[in-house]
């Protein structure tokens, strides 16, 4: 294995853990009778977890709980199994046979007795997402004590990525998941890490639609401020986008304001701003490992259809929706046709894509950077705030400060190992 190889598997579900009543014959004894946690630790190699499980077998033991975990290559394995059944002295024997055991494999051991160790996890389980750049130990310690003090007990941690952040997950019981989810974004905020909270459920792994705001987010231009460039305004509309993208502008009155002083640019200006548009790092690994996981992917922008509609065809992408800039006679008029794309026809888009793709809107997940961008991002069941507005931070359900696109995919939980495996079907 590995030093990044990690296997984890959760309890099995019994009739006390359920909530469904134990099949005839066999009640209730697994979960209040007595048990043995087994531990095994020391440097990994091949053979380990099937040596102790063949060293246990011979007591007919029954399973109930397996962790395993291997880091910088030691391995931690954790087997919670039922107590031996036999003559007085069996488990006596079970121990002495895997302490033996594990001095031949020049592993240490360490077995406890106990009863009532199959009891159910918390309820409230959450998985929260820290990523930092890099994540220290102040920040870990931080994070840990607000799970701690809002309830909640870390069930098991793992890495998700090592660059170019780092990027863990924590299994959360017992904590409301909305009471985890604001502690843990003050905590953050002070720390200079980011966090995401989201529950548990199957819901994490179903399909699910993407949808993202353009300027800024998935590329690292402002279109509007690529035009005004090649129509001398560009100071102009930078200072009107920027009050505009931090909630002290209507944005449609922003918008015409800044379209009319692109009046009498010719058209060709378009295949120009279109090549100098520049995707933000890590843009096409997000949209290429989400279209991989069968995930469907769209654009919303206060932006123009020039520019999206070449985004959606090079990427790929399921959607896209944006405004458009009138074209008469070769030359771009000033105005803008049909209905304007601000900021509550953004969140008229997000639901319109959803019935489109036949995703529920708990199923969606929307990352914008802009004032313009938070009915979207509120109305999502995800809302991911990217490198954004203080004003959009603090209303977004979880917010990156990293200038990588693709960390959004550990906040859904799929890890760097399997974006690199997805690159690696992509090449072949």
């Amino acid at each position: 294995m590995d030093d990044a190889s990690q296997q984890q598997l959760p309890a099995p579900a019994t009739p006390a853990a359920s909530g469904a009543p134990a099949p005839a014959g066999q009640g209730t004894a697994r979960d209040a009778g007595p048990t043995l946690l087994v531990k095994i630790f020391g440097k990994d190699r091949p053979g380990i977890t099937a040596g102790l499980f063949d060293t246990l077998a011979a007591y007919g033991v029954d399973v109930v709980d397996i962790e395993q975990v291997v880091t910088r290559g030691r391995i931690v394995l954790c087997a919670l199994v039922t107590a031996p059944a036999g003559a007085p002295g069996t488990e006596g024997e079970l121990r002495a046979t895997v302490h033996s055991w594990a001095e031949s494999m020049r592993m240490q051991a360490e077995i406890i007795s106990g009863t009532g160790d199959n009891r159910p996890r918390g309820t409230g389980r959450s998985h929260v997402t820290v990523l930092g750049h890099p994540l220290t130990a102040e920040s870990t310690a931080a994070i840990a004590a607000r799970v701690t003090e809002v309830g909640g007990n870390i069930d098991r941690i793992f890495r998700l990525a090592k660059y170019p952040v780092t990027a863990v997950e924590l299994t959360v019981s017992g904590a409301p998941t909305e009471a985890l989810r604001t502690a843990l974004a003050i905590e953050a905020a002070q720390r200079g890490v980011d966090v995401a909270v989201v529950a548990s459920g199957l819901h994490r792994r179903a399909q699910r639609l993407v949808v993202m705001d353009v300027d800024s987010t998935v590329i690292q231009d402002e279109v509007i401020e690529l035009f005004a460039a090649h129509a001398d305004c560009e100071a102009q509309v930078a200072e009107v986008t920027a009050a505009a993208m931090r909630g002290e502008l209507d944005f449609e009155q922003s918008l015409h304001a800044r379209v009319a002083l692109l009046a009498g640019l010719d058209a060709s200006v378009v295949d120009k701003v279109r090549s100098e548009v520049r995707l933000t790092p890590g843009a096409r690994t997000l949209i290429r490992t989400l279209k991989l996981l069968g995930y469907q992917v769209g654009i919303v922008s206060g932006g123009f259809t020039q520019v999206t509609d070449d985004l959606k065809e090079r990427l790929g992408l399921d959607f896209a929706a944006a405004n458009t800039l009138e074209i008469v006679d070769g030359r771009l008029t000033g105005r803008v046709t049909g209905d304007v794309v601000d900021r509550a026809g953004k969140a008229r888009l997000l639901r319109r894509f959803a019935a489109q793709a036949g995703v529920p809107l708990a199923q969606t997940v929307a990352i914008g950077d802009g004032a313009n961008d938070l009915d979207m991002l509120n109305a999502a069941g995800l809302g991911v705030a990217f490198n954004a507005k203080p004003v959009v931070r603090e209303a977004a359900d979880t917010a990156v400060n990293v200038p990588f696109l693709d960390t959004v995919l550990y906040l859904l939980g799929i890890t760097r190992e399997e974006v690199e495996a997805a690159d690696l079907h992509v090449e072949s």
